[in-house]
């Protein structure tokens, strides 16, 4: 019985030591509030006052919205749900969209995702750290879309 206690003892303590070895810190880039607002403000000047934008970081938590003065109240929500999407699934949500109508059209069940157009991730390299959606432009999600490409590429310097 006391053989048994050491044996296992022993063994727990090498499990411990190996796994404890392992263990280390991660560092992963994120969207900073800074360029979280740079990006909302590029793209809202942009697409104009009707417009809405959200920003959301690695996690898809709100960073910044941003309200023109002439958007809709529902604008929050659908431009937060653009972003979220594009961050989630690392393509735009207009590309997640059509995938998502004839393969795995369960995924549009999930809370916060939305199939409709104007969400752009933002990468480094190939690491989606975040995303922007807007909603409310008067040209609609290809405007959205654009408008979210060029705030993002008003920090592109800071996404290598």
């Amino acid at each position: 019985m006391l053989n048994r206690l050491a044996v296992s003892a022993a063994l727990a303590a090498l499990l411990t030591g190996s796994s404890s070895a392992n263990a280390q810190v991660l560092m992963q880039r994120d969207v900073s509030l800074r360029m979280a607002l740079t990006i909302a403000e590029a793209a809202l000047a942009q697409c104009g006052i009707t417009t809405s934008v959200a920003v959301v970081d690695r996690a898809g938590r709100l960073r910044v919205f941003l309200q023109g003065d002439g958007a809709a109240p529902h604008n929050l929500e659908l431009a937060r749900r653009k972003a979220y999407t594009a961050r989630t699934f690392r393509q735009t949500s207009a590309d997640w969209a059509k995938r998502t109508e004839t393969i795995n059209p369960g995924q549009r069940m999930l809370t916060d995702v939305i199939p409709l157009m104007g969400g752009v991730p933002i990468n480094v390299g190939e690491e989606t750290i975040g995303g922007v959606g807007l909603s409310g432009a008067p040209m609609g999600g290809v405007q959205e879309e654009a408008c979210a490409k060029a705030g993002i590429a008003k920090v592109a310097d800071q996404l290598r």
